[in-house]
């Protein structure tokens, strides 16, 4: 029906996708000349288009092909006042033509109102009914009028012999999304699939994108996966790669989820820095942390993720969690420094007590005690303590001790040490006397 353009406006569907519509692309004279050619398949009798009237209508057409919308539509004003001598199939083809410049001209709600006079002439041929109808059907669902999009869905059913093809479903189930009918688009959106599928086809992507959406709309999570499964197979998108390891993690199917985005990264899928720490963390979950530190590092180095305090916490966790200290130290010392409290200070000493570098560990358990904000503060003095000892500063380590024991969840260890540090105490002093004398 129409010949310069295709609809231009997209229906919003959820989760970041547009579907569009094609108008047929027949000029009005393409289309008269076709009619008059075609045999109507029933007894249905229609009148001629005389030479005359095509010939007026064939002149407002050229003028409209030449962007002169004002005078194609006066020429087409001058037919109108001759109304009432013409017949239903010349009337039909004038308001046809009317549709046509308006569609163009982007006046979609005066396109609607002329096509819609079309299918009012009777009679007239049975495919032009039927590909006005099609048409008016699409046009009002470009413009969100869902219910008339049904409306004249349904006319052209009724008027249509055969089998009713996969796309008036499909439409029906974009109406029925939209009006937020989930139930009725879930129904119609999977016979357009199937009966697609049925012929060994596989249906476009935004058909998928539909049913998606709609799964997720009525929380059917085991449906959305199947739906992206299909996605992935067929389309291969990386954006559907994520979502469906999403999904996955959603239905407590972790390993698949790992599964899924690890194969999403190999084939470079994961790319943004939220997908990125989101795999790390997988890669932490399951025990496999140095994946997940190897991971952060090289996103941080790439920028893809910033050298911020959660990022460098978070990949010294994973060192830490590989027993690599010598990896996480420098992560977490770099942590450490743009943390304001000393929670990141105070796990340096304690890793730095179990190297046996208590230099360092009195160093960081020091800092971590002067920026404060400790949630275990006895268990910082208990390291001081045992650094102290074995520097075999033993007034230190007891002084960091009795502070310990007035913490509860270091008092008990806090008390033992300090009997251990106190008998050490003597011994040393005993020795050194002895040595001395």
């Amino acid at each position: 029906m129409f010949a310069k353009k295709t609809i231009s406006k997209l229906v919003a569907l959820a989760l970041l996708t547009t579907t569009g519509y094609v108008l047929p692309t027949v000029t009005p004279v393409g289309m008269a000349k076709a009619q008059e050619q075609q045999e109507e398949r029933q007894t249905r009798r229609t009148p001629a288009l005389r030479a005359k009237v095509y010939e007026q209508l064939a002149r407002a057409q050229a003028l409209a092909d030449e962007d002169k919308i004002g005078e194609a539509l006066e020429a087409l004003d001058n037919v109108k006042d001759k109304s009432s001598s013409m017949n239903s199939y010349e009337l039909a083809m004038l308001y046809n033509f009317y549709g046509f410049i308006h569609y163009n001209a982007e006046q979609y709600d005066k396109a609607i109102a002329a096509f819609e006079q079309v299918v009012e002439q009777q009679p007239i041929p049975e495919s032009f009914e039927l590909t006005t109808l099609f048409s008016l059907a699409q046009l009002h669902m470009m413009q969100g009028n869902y219910d008339k999009t049904l409306v004249f869905l349904e006319r052209w059913e009724a008027l249509n012999v055969g089998e009713i093809p996969a796309k008036n479903y499909l439409i029906k189930a974009q109406a029925m999304y939209q009006m937020k009918d989930y139930e009725r688009a879930s129904r119609f959106i999977n016979q357009a699939v199937a009966m697609v599928e049925k012929e060994g086809k596989v249906p476009e992507e935004n058909w998928f994108v539909l049913q998606r959406a709609i799964f997720y709309e009525l929380k059917q999570p085991e449906k959305v996966r199947d739906v992206l499964v299909k996605m992935v197979r067929h389309y291969n998108d990386g954006k559907y790669w994520v979502q469906l390891g999403g999904m996955y993690g959603e239905l407590g199917e972790e390993k698949k989820q790992l599964a899924v985005l690890e194969a999403a990264y190999q084939q470079g899928y994961i790319t943004t820095g939220s997908d990125v720490f989101n795999l790390a963390q997988l890669y932490y979950y399951h025990q496999v942390p140095v994946k997940g530190a190897r991971l952060m590092e090289q996103a941080m180095h790439e920028g893809v993720l910033e050298r911020n305090l959660r990022n460098l916490k978070f990949t010294a966790n994973c060192w830490a969690l590989a027993k690599n200290d010598d990896k996480a130290i420098p992560v977490l010392t770099a942590a450490a420094n743009l943390s304001e409290d000393g929670e990141l200070d105070a796990q340096l000493g304690q890793m730095y007590l179990n190297m046996e570098a208590y230099d360092k560990a009195i160093e960081a358990t020091l800092a971590a005690l002067q920026k404060g904000g400790l949630r275990n503060q006895g268990m910082a003095h208990l390291v001081l303590g045992m650094a102290y000892f074995n520097k075999q500063r033993f007034n230190d380590a007891l002084n960091e001790l009795a502070k310990a024991e007035k913490f509860d969840s270091a008092k008990r260890m806090a008390q033992q040490w300090g009997k251990y540090v106190e008998a050490e105490k003597v011994s040393y002093e005993r020795l050194k006397a002895e040595l001395s004398s």
